[in-house]
């Protein structure tokens, strides 16, 4: 093989990734957002549609999502966004709350200065938001909000394989969460429960946000109506 035949393969391999990286991209941003919702089936020449890539570049983040739960190939046929069913649900939160007892522990025990206040902020402007009915996007809000405490919580890991398996439980809840929009009582409750966790770690006291943590999945999973029998 010539120099030249070595450089154009380089040249087209890296064209091919560079297609693949933005057709997941723009897949993951579609199931993220809800346009790509829970159960929703696609033909391949759909699915190539709606991402405006190559069908080899498609494929290939196609193959990234299923590998991360996020669709099922069905041979032949199409492609199916996960199930968001009351298993799914239910095993994905409680994945999250192990993700997140076990970063509030280590921020406790190893980070010397807790710096939470930012977080603390936000949660209580949200509260405030949603009981005086001054934002017409709450249920945004909500799960931006929702979302920070818990990727707070998952920076404490300090594990990158713990911290790459806990993103892509994120974005299996991220579809689960399209499924139904926030309520205000949920919102605030939510809220109440979230910044319960922070005052327990702000504290360092390792019992209490555990217990916290354990309290918010408790009312999360009777809010989707998925706590085991």
């Amino acid at each position: 093989m010539t120099e030249a035949s070595r450089t154009n393969g380089r040249s087209s391999n890296g064209s091919l990734n560079l297609l693949a990286d933005q057709a997941y991209a723009e897949l993951m941003g579609q199931l993220r957002s809800g346009s790509l919702m829970s159960g929703a089936f696609l033909s391949m020449p759909v699915l190539v549609e709606r991402l405006a890539c190559p069908i080899a570049a498609v494929r290939d983040a196609v193959k990234r999502a299923e590998a991360g739960g996020l669709v099922t190939v069905l041979p032949k046929r199409g492609v199916m966004v996960m199930d968001a069913g009351a298993d799914m649900t239910r095993e994905c939160l409680e994945l999250r709350a192990i993700f997140d007892c076990e970063g509030a522990r280590r921020l406790i025990q190893n980070v010397d200065r807790i710096e939470l206040g930012a977080l603390r902020t936000v949660h209580e402007e949200l509260r405030e938001a949603v009981l005086g009915q001054s934002d017409p996007d709450l249920t945004r809000r909500a799960i931006e909000t929702d979302l920070s405490l818990h990727d707070a919580l998952s920076a404490g890991l300090a594990s990158p394989l713990a911290e790459r398996l806990y993103a892509e439980n994120r974005d299996r809840i991220a579809v689960i969460q399209n499924t139904r929009p926030f309520l205000a009582d949920r919102i605030v409750s939510a809220m109440d429960e979230h910044l319960t966790i922070i005052g327990a770690i702000e504290a360092r006291d390792t019992e209490a946000a555990l217990t916290a943590i354990r309290t918010h999945l408790d009312g999360t999973l009777r809010w989707w109506g998925v706590s085991p029998s």
